[in-house]
């Protein structure tokens, strides 16, 4: 959007609701309300709408979004005498052009709410807080509450997607998952995933979308990212274990931090702080999750790293990366699936995985509430409200983010490293290996049985293959970014520093 010129001012044509003359004026970053009371100033981000019925103005926004309770709020406004319509109508394009920006008004949005996700509420969240404030956005939205588990596999997969624009899943992290594999398994999966953008309304216990792509795990601030939002592509992951490929969007684990998630369902009613039972459950057994660990290493030096980080959140890199072409089905799998000899491969390095405390592996910024003693991979930064794993995760670069760490650490050591976590100060630990990858294969091995968890899903304890498709799928932001902060010191790296394969 150009940048907005001088003040635009609607005077002498509304009333407030006591009746008393308002005068609202377009200034740079926000709307001024001026009445008889004191002057009132909505940022433009907190905005929904702005319109016109019959003889009435109606200003939707939301307060406070970032605060503990933000609220919807309708303001409304009668219009003098039926010649100032027109004027008002006018005024109200230009009020709603200011204020979205770039994002596109009157999404089409196809919602998907999961009633079991978390610690339930959904339904309520959907009804109470949600779809009014899509109303007042003007959007066009089919509902459906989902009955069981995988249906949103199936209604994606034969979803018309020339209907929509969007589609959002209300509910936790695993139904956005199902989102990305019914599109995933359509015919024309390509041009779905190019076409529709996937966004999350947070009722679950992580999370991990609505806080990377919205800053929030309360429901109304996420709607209002949804409503303002801008599409941005996402790297994604295949998935290859025995004979099945599918997506992931989020992470992959394997030891403490799954079963830490996936051992703890008895405890949904706790919200995330099941999480943070779960670890603390297992910190002192200093349990250790042997397996073969193959991996494709595209960046293994922190500063490195650090320095690759700046180049893309200041945009000085050059390797944003073509899209992908649309057509039929997923991309060919450049290293092949679980099942292929990786002998004949070159570049791929075998890890010392006997000490695996945990396997963490993903492409969004991961927050989660603790951690120990971990082996982690993630595609997001993100796993849950309190903490960010994948710090210099970023949503384009071609890259999963690994973190490795030994499952023997001594107790003092392996609780230091979970309160750096939440500190911020996590990624500079010198236990914690950090690297960007953009492969792996792991086969668990010395033990009958355990947890293996693919976005926050149960899948089985068996080997699996992944490898990242660049730019394949597209989210609704906020922002166009991630809303994580980035690796404690990013700031201060050289951007111009070359990595261990040259600059990006």
């Amino acid at each position: 959007m150009d940048a907005p010129g001088p003040d635009t001012t609607l005077g002498e044509a509304l009333l407030d609701h006591k009746r008393k003359p308002a005068v609202l004026a377009l200034r740079e970053a926000d709307v001024e309300i001026r009445g008889p009371g004191p002057v009132k100033r909505i940022p433009y981000s907190d905005v929904i709408w702005f319109g016109v019925t019959q003889d009435y103005a109606t200003l939707d926004y939301v307060s406070d979004p970032g605060k503990a309770n933000p609220k919807h709020v309708a303001l409304r406004f009668r219009i003098t005498d039926e010649e100032k319509v027109r004027q008002v109508e006018d005024f109200a394009v230009e009020f709603r052009a200011r204020a979205y920006g770039r994002s596109k008004q009157m999404k089409r949005a196809y919602v998907l709410v999961n009633p079991h996700s978390g610690p339930g509420g959904a339904t309520k969240k959907w009804e109470k807080e949600v779809r009014p404030m899509f109303d007042a956005a003007k959007m066009t939205v089919q509902s459906v509450v989902l009955t069981r588990g995988g249906e949103a596999i199936d209604l994606v997969e034969q979803l018309d997607i020339d209907s929509y624009d969007i589609v959002i899943a209300c509910s936790g992290d695993g139904t956005v998952h199902e989102v990305f594999n019914g599109l995933a398994r359509r015919p024309d999966a390509r041009t779905a995933l190019s076409r529709i953008a996937v966004g999350h309304i947070p009722c679950g216990s992580g999370n991990a979308m609505a806080l990377n792509l919205y800053g929030t795990n309360k429901a109304i601030p996420a709607a209002l990212g949804i409503i303002k939002g801008v599409v941005m592509p996402l790297d994604l992951v295949s998935i290859t274990q025995g004979t099945k490929r599918f997506l992931s969007f989020l992470s992959q684990s394997l030891g403490i931090i799954a079963e830490s998630d996936l051992a703890t369902e008895h405890l949904r009613w706790m919200g995330a702080k099941r999480f943070e039972v779960g670890l603390i459950m297992r910190v002192y057994q200093k349990k250790v999750y042997p397996c073969d660990l193959a991996v494709k290493i595209e960046m293994s030096n922190k500063a490195d790293i650090k320095a690759h980080y700046h180049r893309w959140v200041t945009g000085q890199t050059g390797n944003d990366g073509e899209l992908p072409p649309v057509g039929e089905g997923l991309p060919e799998l450049k290293y092949g699936t679980v099942q292929d000899d990786l002998s004949g491969q070159e570049g791929w390095q075998s890890l010392n995985s006997d000490k695996l405390g945990n396997f963490y592996c993903g492409n969004i910024p991961s927050f989660g509430s603790a951690f120990i003693a971990t082996d982690m991979v993630a595609q997001m930064a993100y796993m849950s409200p309190d903490a960010n794993f994948f710090p210099a995760a970023l949503p384009t670069d071609g890259y999963m983010d690994l973190v490795t760490i030994d499952g023997d650490l001594p107790t003092k050591a392996a609780v230091s490293t979970l309160l750096a976590v939440e500190s911020g100060k996590f990624f500079d630990k010198p236990q914690v290996s950090y690297r960007k990858i953009s492969a792996y294969r792991i086969t668990p091995r010395s033990q009958g049985d355990g947890y293996i968890s693919i976005d926050g899903e149960k899948v089985p304890f068996e080997p699996f293959q992944a490898e990242i498709h660049h730019r394949l799928g597209r989210v609704i932001s906020k922002n166009g970014r991630f809303e994580a902060k980035g690796p404690m010191g990013w700031e201060e790296a050289d951007p111009n520093k070359p990595t261990e394969n040259g600059l990006d």
